[in-house]
């Protein structure tokens, strides 16, 4: 066997030009006789449907607004604090989050007077603190960071 005498296995198929006259698959080229499908260019949009009103727009819209850039604001009540946490220990953004009680994506922390307390705790200045909790903490002999 020599280089020159190398040949690929199949034939290489032509590639068929439609709508280049009447030679092979001429005329129509496939695309119907007439019409607006036919034209260069023409055929209707995604979700046309003759001119009937489309389903989008029949369907009820949703009313109101959503602020893409609102921050959740989590509640943590005293009585899920007072399971979690140890006398004297400190309440912190970093230590709700090794405790999980809260999750990676919580941007504000507020914590909320149901509950009862009776542990020593100190309340890191990051988190928002309701009034009733404020008073319950203090109550327990615990400090709240301002």
């Amino acid at each position: 066997m020599k280089l020159h005498e190398l040949k690929p296995k199949q034939a290489k198929k032509d590639r068929i030009r439609k709508g280049q006259g009447n030679g092979g698959k001429g005329t129509f080229a496939g695309r119907g006789c007439k019409g607006q499908n036919c034209r260069a260019g023409g055929g209707v949009r995604k979700g046309f449907e003759g001119g009937q009103t489309p389903l989008i727009q029949r369907m009820p819209k949703k009313r109101g607004f959503r602020n893409p850039n609102r921050v959740e604001t989590f509640a943590v009540n005293i009585e899920v604090i007072e399971h979690f946490y140890k006398d004297g220990e400190k309440v912190n953004l970093e230590t709700l989050l090794a405790h999980k009680i809260i999750g990676k994506n919580n941007g504000k922390v507020k914590i909320l007077g149901e509950g009862a307390l009776t542990k020593k705790l100190e309340i890191g200045a990051e988190l928002l603190i309701s009034k009733t909790a404020k008073a319950a903490i203090e109550k327990a002999g615990g400090k709240v960071a301002e």
